[in-house]
Order: structure tokens, then C-alpha cells, then sequence
């Protein structure tokens, strides 16, 4: 079994998502832990709720536990780094801030938005870019490195309505896809409940409607034989 280490720029992108893959690979037996750069206090919400940044700051970490506790995560750190602001902080910060954390945790694998950020919200872009130059850093380098770097995405047509909007990846670029069973779409909806103040978001993004039981994941620098039995499969 491995150990799963999750990095995402706020709360709820673990379950905007990619959370039946994480139930499916705690319930397979690894171990997944969850790094999450900022608190997501910059939410419009928090003029909804009357709420200053810092308030809604702690509102959205006493939900991340909620989701700790239903997903059974093995780990929970939340960084209080500046949301909607990552792409004016220096690249190396970040970087530097990350790795310690890769460090501490020493997972096998480490997991993050695809290129596009599925969004394309700057955040989830930055996240991306620093994962990756943290990984392949840490692999030049004498001593511990993760030993996979998957990116969670979207694949086939997704169909959104409003100002939503998915990017996907090209069938050939997805290296596994994590089948999810009703137990996992169930740990889902439950994690999504844990956001009660994200409630009006969750619905206009109808994203109960477009996650499948089917989440793809692509590998960086790896064309993994076409057999694997898990994401853990034929690591490097």
C-alpha cells in the first residue's frame, strides 16, 4: 500500500471532485493525506455571511475537518498562505514552503490539479506549476523524493451551465482512472455536505451532477504499462 499526499490551493477542491478517488484509495488500504495552501477566506460567500476574511478563514477550516473526519483522511494540514493572491507571491516561497511539507509527510505519490487547473482559476494553475517543480527538484536531488506525480482531471464531455466552466484532458493523456463504488459517490455528497456555507455554489455548479464514479488521473514523466491494478501500480 502507499501513501497518498493530496495538494490543493483550498478547501473543498479535495471534494469538488476528486473525493470518491480518495475514498476508493482509503478504502483499498493507503493512506491519503491532504495539503491545502490557503484557508479560501477570499470567498465572495463571506459578504453573504457578513463575515471578515479571517472569520470566514476558520469557518472553512472547521468544514475541512468535517471532511477529514467523513473521508477518514489520514492527515489534514491547512496553510494559511493569501487565496486569490498565489500568483503574486514569489514562486520560491511557495515552492519552498511546499517541499518541507512533501517532506514531513513522505508520500509515495503525489497528486494535483492537471495544467489546465480544471478551472483555470490563477490558484489552481500556481498550484500546479510549484507541485511539479517541487517534484521534479526533490528527484535531482540525494535522498527522499515521491516516486509518482499524478494529476487529477476531467475527461469526455462535461457540460456546465452559467458562468461554470471544466477543461478536460485528451483520452491518451489519462494514465488511470480510479473506479469509485456507491459507498465512495456516498462519502462524496457527504464531504460536499460539510461546505454548508459553499451550499448555493455547490448547486449552481451542479457538480453532484457531473462527477462520475469514473476519475481520471494522468502521470507526469511515466507511460505506465496499460494492466495497472491501482495508482500505486508499477511505481517508478
Amino acid at each position: 500500500m502507499a501513501k497518498i499526499l493530496y495538494i490543493f490551493p483550498h478547501p473543498d477542491d479535495e471534494s469538488f471532485g476528486p473525493a470518491p478517488a480518495i475514498s476508493a484509495q482509503i478504502r483499498q488500504g493507503h493512506e491519503v493525506f491532504l495539503l491545502t495552501l490557503t484557508r479560501g477566506e477570499a470567498t465572495r460567500q463571506r459578504l453573504r455571511l457578513g463575515l471578515t476574511k479571517d472569520e470566514m478563514g476558520e469557518v472553512r477550516f472547521r468544514e475541512m475537518l468535517c471532511v477529514e473526519k467523513c473521508l477518514g483522511l489520514a492527515g489534514l494540514k491547512v496553510l494559511n498562505l493569501p487565496d486569490g493572491e498565489l500568483k503574486w507571491m514569489n514562486p520560491m516561497e511557495i515552492e519552498e514552503i511546499v517541499e518541507s511539507e512533501i517532506r514531513k509527510t513522505k508520500p509515495d505519490i503525489l497528486i494535483t490539479y492537471a495544467v489546465h487547473g480544471i478551472s483555470g482559476f490563477h490558484d489552481h494553475l500556481v498550484t500546479h506549476a510549484v507541485v511539479k517543480r517541487v517534484f521534479c527538484k526533490m528527484k535531482t536531488e540525494n535522498g527522499f523524493h515521491p516516486r509518482r506525480l499524478a494529476f487529477f482531471t476531467r475527461m469526455g464531455e462535461v457540460f456546465m451551465d452559467g458562468k461554470f466552466r471544466l477543461e478536460i484532458s485528451k483520452p491518451e493523456e489519462i494514465a488511470w482512472i480510479e473506479e469509485c463504488s456507491e459507498e465512495d459517490m456516498g462519502l462524496f455528497h457527504q464531504a460536499l455536505d460539510c461546505y454548508e456555507t459553499y451550499t448555493e455554489i455547490i448547486e449552481q455548479s451542479r457538480v453532484r451532477e457531473v462527477t462520475t464514479p469514473r476519475v481520471p488521473f494522468e502521470f507526469f514523466g511515466e507511460k505506465p504499462g496499460k494492466s495497472l491494478n491501482s495508482i500505486a501500480d508499477q511505481l517508478p
